[in-house]
């Protein structure tokens, strides 16, 4: 995938990792770039700074029929997408005692969401017989995020279904990439620390907190290479070795870490 003259749509793009893809998208020679965002004040913002190739929007990724219109309307506008990026997320910071909201939430947008962009952008991309879609998935997806119940089985379910994408459609011309990084400079991640969320703590103790802008760039870099799983954070592939040849083992490995983070 080279970005050059390409038309992409970015889901979350009002700050983070999506306003980083748009930065390094726009870098790249990216002919028109689509931020949506529930914040679409924010997403506008980012918009103006990235420059006239790109537009914000308000859209929240939730509602189905919301994403219709968005995919719709680019497709109106600049005739085609050429990769569209479901990277909204939401994490709650919570275990089982996250209530039946919470769960709901995280579901909707770290799941549905991509299946609603699947759904809405896949027949014209079948029909030129090109496209590529860019999941952002978190390593949470791979490995876990301690502290988070409805993140880890979130994310999880999202990798399946980037990977269950790439499987079925790959052969007809369509891209599937698993965008899966560790930890982030995000609001996210901030603010879990600021909450004393013991995901957060544990995300920063457990390596190097990348900027969004060094996702982007890894993004960038994996699509290029047309690869399934993007990992910003390469100790990640080892990670995920480790926790496949020795589930018990990795898992010890995890309590040893939550007790050396929560025993005073």
């Amino acid at each position: 995938m080279n970005l050059t003259d390409r038309v992409a749509v970015i889901t979350g793009g009002a700050g983070g990792i999506g306003a980083a893809l748009a930065r390094r998208f726009a870098a790249e020679g990216a002919a028109a770039l689509v931020l949506a965002d529930v914040d679409g004040a924010a997403a506008e913002a980012v918009a103006d700074a990235v420059g006239p190739l790109a537009r914000g929007v308000a859209v929240d990724v939730t509602d189905e029929e919301q994403v219709r219109a968005l995919v719709a309307d680019t497709e109106r506008r600049y005739g085609r997408i050429d990769v569209f990026c479901a990277n909204a997320g939401v994490s709650t910071g919570g275990g089982v005692d996250v209530d039946d909201a919470g769960w709901e939430r995280s579901w909707r947008v770290n799941v549905l969401a991509h299946v609603y962009a699947a759904r809405a952008v896949l027949p014209a991309m079948l029909a030129r017989g090109s496209g590529y879609l860019l999941h952002t998935c978190s390593a949470a997806g791979i490995l876990t995020a301690v502290g988070d119940a409805a993140y880890t089985t979130t994310k999880h379910a999202a990798v399946g279904f980037a990977e269950w994408l790439s499987v079925t459609y790959r052969d007809q011309g369509i891209r599937v990439s698993a965008l899966c990084p560790q930890g982030v400079d995000t609001p996210m991640l901030a603010d879990g620390l600021a909450a004393g969320h013991l995901g957060a703590r544990i995300i920063a103790a457990s390596g190097a907190v990348l900027s969004p802008d060094d996702v982007a760039a890894a993004a960038v870099a994996g699509m290029a290479e047309e690869r399934f799983l993007i990992l910003p954070h390469p100790e990640v592939a080892d990670y995920a070795r480790r926790r496949a040849e020795d589930p018990d083992g990795w898992q010890s490995g995890l309590r040893k870490l939550i007790r050396r983070l929560t025993t005073p």
